[in-house]
């Protein structure tokens, strides 16, 4: 029975991921769909990823329109599963494309017209597909990635929906009113994206871009919701405005209703059902469900290996009492902790995609800026390490802790890997994504994972000297150390998206505007990831008194989370 309650956890992070995964799996195989994880060759011999959704009107003598569903950068093919799940519940056949560079897809990304044309052609050559009525969805980067299928294949599509994406050099040739066929563009009035996309400072004046006006064959703002043009001849228009930002498109009912309802309008066949009948934020929710059973399950596990005889050295000893920060000297303990790290994110960002660009040796791009902000905080907590209070570490545990360490996330990741074969899922929820690693993928996690593994060693150390006690509260010690990591890029992100929502434009901190979109859109993931390595960190000390075992976990962890889930620009 003392066996079975080390091991509860553990299990009920099992049951999570079982029952999150059947809420997911049932909502995209919703009347009868089914998905296929397909692997084909682009037309230079790589090998280019996607997920199939076929549903059950789409067979050989009774061939279903076709529509290939683009992500956008640092994102993968689930990111699009929203629009995908409903495409297909409407009769359509859905390629859900990896760009390359990206998931599956052999990189380097941007190559190959970004894996648009290779989609398209293999959408194109599957028997159930009427290649009358092709069409293209994409977001962002993804948009892109469309308009090198349509430039490729100008006859081999009917009408493209672009969720806060553009046209224009240097990835395609601008708009005009004859091309591309039929589009609809969405652009959200918090878009961040609204100067490289269509020339204009706030995403609200989109409607007066001239860019835009030269693509709708007006000379005046375009009004929103109103369709110019012909769909028969292929050069119809409108623009939807949704009151979203860029990555809210991902998963926003109207933005998804707008895809519907323009497809219905100049796509032929399907099954037509109303755009407000939406399930697809099940599936969201349910990969949502598995995900904190992923986190379950790897403290669970530790907490279960902790009790077997190889590791009875780790096992929390006798200790006698020691002190945490306290008064004015835990105040600013907790501000440096939570808000140097905040602080330095542009500058890091900044410097770390000016002078670390991707190469054979850091073959990722936004990982490389993520590594140079690990380590300059590094080096900055080293630094304020001799303000912390003193406390007589443990030692000798190196070996236990680094084999507990990759046995419970060997665990995670096989439990990731049985959810994919038995559910199609990953562990995510809107852009927050765990994914498995392909082969070149696992190769490059063991480029980063001492770096990023040294910056948790010493961050967390740090963390505990000020703030852990095993005296605290156990609800009260969980939120200083999660608050500690997340409170800096929660304000960070409040001061961008107020001052977006006030002004209609990001503040930038940086003589270089280019930086801070994506860099923003980025920090968001900041906050959960670090709340979990707070989670880790919290429980495996309060088990063993010794930080290492949650810094190697959460090494190990956030390595592969970020590896797998962005996009590497350097071939591999």
């Amino acid at each position: 029975m003392a066996m079975l309650k080390r091991w509860k956890l553990a299990l009920l992070g099992i049951v999570l991921i079982v029952v999150g995964g059947l809420v997911a799996h049932l909502t995209q195989t919703a009347g009868g769909i089914r998905i296929q994880d397909v692997r084909f060759k682009g037309a230079k011999g790589n090998t280019m990823s996607a997920m199939l959704y076929i549903p059950a009107n789409a067979t050989v003598q009774t061939p279903a329109p076709g529509i290939l569903a683009v992500h956008g950068y640092i994102n993968s093919r689930e990111t699009q599963d929203g629009f995908a799940i409903e495409f297909a519940r409407r009769g359509y056949v859905v390629l859900a494309l990896d760009q390359t560079g990206h998931g599956y897809s052999d990189p380097p990304a941007f190559a190959n017209g970004f894996g648009g044309p290779d989609g398209l052609a293999y959408l194109r050559g599957l028997d159930m597909v009427d290649k009358a009525n092709i069409g293209l969805e994409g977001h962002s980067m993804g948009g892109w990635t469309l308009l090198a299928a349509a430039t490729a294949m100008p006859d081999g599509y009917k009408s493209m929906v672009l969720e806060g994406s553009s046209t224009g050099k240097p990835f395609a040739a601008d708009g005009t009113p004859s091309w591309p066929r039929n589009v609809a563009l969405v652009f959200a009035q918090y878009e961040e994206f609204s100067t490289l996309m269509w020339g204009v400072d706030r995403a609200r004046d989109v409607t007066k871009s001239p860019k835009l006006w030269a693509m709708f064959g007006t000379q005046s703002p375009v009004e929103p919701g109103k369709v110019y043009g012909d769909p028969a001849a292929g050069t119809a228009r409108v623009l939807y405005t949704p009151a979203i930002t860029h990555p809210a498109e991902h998963i926003s009912h109207e933005a998804i209703g707008y895809s519907l309802d323009w497809f219905a309008k100049t796509l032929q066949g399907g099954t037509p059902r109303p755009v407000d009948d939406q399930i697809w934020f099940r599936k969201e929710l349910g990969t949502l469900i598995a995900f904190v059973g992923f986190v379950a399950l790897l403290i669970g596990t530790f907490d279960g290996l902790l009790e077997a005889p190889m590791f009875s050295r780790l096992r929390l000893p006798a200790m006698p009492p020691h002190h945490a920060a306290t008064g004015g000297r835990w105040t600013m303990a907790f501000i440096l902790s939570a808000f140097i790290p905040a602080l330095t994110y542009y500058p890091a960002f900044a410097l770390g995609g000016t002078f670390v660009a991707p190469s054979a040796y850091l073959p990722q791009g936004i990982t490389n800026q993520i590594l140079v902000w690990a380590i300059i905080n590094g080096l900055i907590t080293l630094a304020l390490m001799g303000f912390a209070p003193k406390r007589k570490g443990r030692t000798g545990l190196v070996g236990q802790s680094l084999v507990i360490a990759v046995a419970s996330i060997a665990v995670g990741y096989a439990a990731l890997w049985l959810a994919d074969l038995a559910f199609k899922i990953d562990f995510r929820f809107w852009i927050i994504a765990l994914k498995l690693m392909n082969p070149k993928q696992a190769l490059i996690f063991l480029i980063y994972l001492i770096p990023f593994t040294a910056f948790f060693v010493v961050a967390l150390h740090v963390l505990h000297r000020n703030f852990s006690t095993m005296e605290a509260p156990r609800v009260a010690l969980y939120l200083t150390n999660i608050l500690a990591l997340t409170s800096g890029f929660i304000v960070l992100l409040l001061l961008q998206y107020g001052t977006l929502w006030l002004t209609g434009k990001l503040f930038n901190p940086l003589p270089d505007p280019g930086f801070v979109p994506l860099s923003t859109i980025v920090a968001i993931q900041f906050v959960p990831l670090l709340a979990i390595v707070a989670v880790i960190a919290t429980f495996t000390w309060r088990r063993t008194g010794s930080s290492l075992p949650g810094a190697l976990i959460s090494g190990l962890f956030v390595t592969w989370y970020i590896v797998a889930g962005t996009a590497t620009q350097a071939a591999f």
